[in-house]
């Protein structure tokens, strides 16, 4: 079982989305995203499987939450830095986000 202490080591951090690709030479269905952290952290890639409920055109702008200390990963050609966080709904990941504007690089808490 986790306890609150593995949950304080995660730097879960507000970005948002400045640019989306089409990722072809994922297994599964993918974006590559570039999320812009703020200021601290800077912009920051991750490939994302979540094709079924998000179109590309709509990402760009959107407010995300990331998981921005993991190690980074490489997936086919491209080095995953961040893990965008969403949810397993029936009709696939759908992106966890505030549900207002806030500071880009504010951190969860």
């Amino acid at each position: 079982m986790a306890t609150f202490d593995d949950f304080l080591k995660l730097d879960i951090r507000v970005g948002e989305v400045i640019k989306v690709e089409d990722f072809e030479k994922a297994r599964k269905p993918a974006y590559k995203l570039w999320v812009d952290l703020g200021e601290e952290i800077g912009i920051k890639k991750s490939s994302a499987q979540i094709t079924e409920c998000h179109d590309m055109k709509d990402l760009v702008g959107k407010q995300v939450l990331a998981v921005v200390n993991f190690p980074p990963r490489q997936i086919a050609d491209f080095m995953s830095e961040i893990l965008v966080l969403g949810v397993y709904a029936d009709e696939g990941v759908v992106l966890i986000g505030p549900t207002k504007p806030v500071k880009k690089g504010d951190k969860l808490g």
